[in-house]
C-alpha cells in the first residue's frame, strides 16, 4: 500500500466512523469518495484491492468495513503516544481529546524545563527527559510527537530512538531523518510537519488563482 492509498483509507475509516455515529448502517462508495475527495471509481478499486466487496444496490455494511479497515491500519487495542517538549503545541496536543475516537491515547508528556514536569495542572503526566527510557518501556509506546525547538530536535529523535521509539511526528522547524538501523532491527519511521512552509505553500499558491482552477498547483 503507497502512502497515498494510506492516505485515503485513513480518510474512508473516520468518515465511516461518523455515519455509524449517526446511526447508518449502510454506505456505498460515491458516500466515501466525497469524505476523501477523490472518485467513487477510486474506493472501489481501493477496496478491491483491499479484497473488500460489497453489492451492487446494497452497498458496503458500516460496522463489517469498520472491522476491516481496523485490522488493515492496524487499529487494535489503544496506541499509547508521548509528546516531547510541552510548549504550547505541546499542551495543546496533551489537551486535545479528538485523537481517542480514532483509538490514538496520549499518555505523557516529557520536557527539560523543571517548572513544567514539576506542574500538576497537566491531562497527562509529564516528566523529565532523564525518566524517558524508563517510561516508554513501561507504557510499551512506539511513537512520539516531537514539539522541541529546532536545535534540540535531532538530538530528541535519537534519544527517542535509543528508547524503542519506533515513530517519529516532527513539528519542529528542522528536516529530520531516521538512523540507519542495525542488522535485524526495524528502522524508525519519522514524519516531518514543518507549518510555516505549509504556509508558504498556500500563499504561493494563492498568487495564481487560473492554474488553481486547471489544477495546475
Amino acid at each position: 500500500m503507497n502512502n497515498d492509498m494510506l492516505i485515503r483509507i485513513t480518510r474512508y475509516y473516520r468518515a465511516l466512523n461518523r455515519l455509524r455515529a449517526i446511526g447508518l448502517e449502510k454506505v456505498f462508495a460515491h458516500n466515501l469518495a466525497d469524505a476523501a475527495g477523490v472518485s467513487a471509481a477510486v474506493v472501489r478499486k481501493d477496496f478491491s484491492l483491499l479484497e473488500i466487496h460489497g453489492q451492487k444496490r446494497g452497498g458496503y455494511e458500516i460496522t463489517d468495513l469498520i472491522g476491516r479497515i481496523s485490522s488493515i491500519l492496524g487499529k487494535g487495542e489503544p496506541q499509547n503516544v508521548i509528546v516531547v517538549g510541552c510548549g504550547r503545541i505541546g499542551k495543546a496536543l496533551m489537551h486535545y481529546s479528538g485523537f481517542e475516537p480514532d483509538g490514538i491515547r496520549i499518555v505523557a508528556g516529557f520536557d527539560t524545563d523543571p517548572i513544567v514536569y514539576s506542574d500538576a495542572s497537566h491531562p497527562v503526566p509529564v516528566y523529565p527527559m532523564s525518566r524517558l527510557e524508563e517510561i516508554v518501556e513501561t507504557l510499551d509506546t512506539k511513537v512520539a510527537i516531537i514539539t522541541v525547538p529546532e536545535a534540540a530536535a535531532a538530538d530528541t529523535a535519537e534519544k527517542l530512538m535509543e528508547a524503542g521509539v519506533l515513530g517519529i511526528l516532527n513539528f519542529s522547524p528542522i528536516t529530520l531523518k531516521p538512523r540507519p538501523a542495525a542488522p535485524g532491527e526495524p528502522c524508525a519511521v519519522i514524519h516531518n510537519i514543518n507549518i510555516a512552509l505549509e504556509l508558504e505553500q498556500i500563499f504561493y499558491q494563492l498568487q495564481f488563482p487560473e492554474q488553481r482552477k486547471q489544477g495546475q498547483l
